[in-house]
């Protein structure tokens, strides 16, 4: 009987009878072994220092986010051992639905619009239809994907880049670290969906803002270390970004009195862009732990000198 460790920090025990029920020859626990016998699966969000490394017989990690870089920075996953990532389709819907939310919202001038009932105001704000917008997302991954598809379907005109050339339906797409500043010349609307690792950090700078169309919106819902703050928070102060809708940032929570918190033109959501599901989720880990038992190819797993 193979031993899973649920070592996430919320619903541990919500997740444990989920296992039970997917895996029932499975002997699953939510506190660290004190015992000989070897732990073949571990669960893990952010896991504490040292329990990854404290664990033996480790066959395969699995993370509950899509992001890993607390993972693999730690440097607990032994070598040799599978970390896969997290790729539900409960997550990949919610930052879908997020990214649309955000983007429809600048677009519809909802966020003007509620500013202006705060001050009691009626003032029709001029609009455009979605085909004289241009929207471009970086990623092309799992969650890159299907927003930009729903962009383009809503009717956007709509860009993606990537590092290497991707097919969307009706979206343009832009491959190569050469081919960035196009993909994001003359955007309204530029959308981080890009992981966190060392070719994406910083990427989004004074030089690659200043390739948008004057006035647009930055939507980040990959992580915060892709972006140079002082460099967004001095587009919004002058013009050249109209608004940013957040949902990460380097540090979390975001601190008290940070600039973000209180800038007029921005709309902090708390990392819940897309949130793991307990249910979706541990169908999509008993699958891989099936897989793996059976001896397939295990699906999604990080690709470590890309740190993805």
């Amino acid at each position: 009987m193979r031993r899973i460790l649920i070592a996430v920090r919320n619903n541990r025990e919500v997740f444990a009878d989920l296992f039970r029920a997917e895996l029932p020859g499975h002997d699953v626990v939510t506190t660290e072994p004190d015992d000989a016998t070897p732990t073949a699966y571990a669960v893990v969000g952010l896991p504490p220092p040292g329990l990854l490394a404290s664990l033996h017989g480790l066959e395969v990690v699995l993370s509950l986010n899509a992001g890993v870089e607390y993972l693999l920075a730690s440097g607990e996953v032994p070598d040799g051992v599978p970390l896969v990532r997290m790729v539900d389709p409960g997550l990949v819907a919610g930052m879908v639905e997020w990214v649309a939310a955000r983007v429809l919202a600048w677009h519809r001038n909802l966020f003007d619009y509620a500013a202006l009932q705060a001050e009691a105001r009626w003032k029709p704000l001029p609009e455009k239809l979605a085909s004289e917008r241009t929207v471009t997302v970086l990623g092309a991954g799992e969650l890159g994907r299907p927003a930009a598809a729903l962009l383009s379907a809503i009717g956007f005109r709509t860009r993606v880049w990537s590092r290497e050339p991707r097919e969307i339906p009706g979206v343009t797409g832009f491959a190569g670290r050469d081919r960035l500043a196009a993909a994001v010349e003359g955007a309204d609307v530029l959308v981080n969906l890009l992981p966190s690792t060392a070719a994406t950090t910083d990427l989004i700078d004074q030089a690659l803002l200043d390739r948008m169309a004057p006035g647009g919106l930055l939507v980040n819902g990959g992580r915060g270390a892709t972006l140079v703050d002082r460099d967004v928070l001095a587009a919004l102060d002058d013009g050249r970004l109209s608004a940013a809708a957040l949902d990460v940032f380097r540090t979390e929570p975001l601190a008290d009195g940070d600039p973000y918190w209180g800038h007029p033109r921005v709309f902090v959501t708390p990392h819940v862009a897309a949130i793991s599901h307990a249910r979706t989720s541990v169908a999509v880990m008993a699958d891989t732990i099936r897989r793996h038992e059976r001896g397939d190819q295990l699906l999604h797993v990080v690709d470590r000198a890309r740190g993805y």
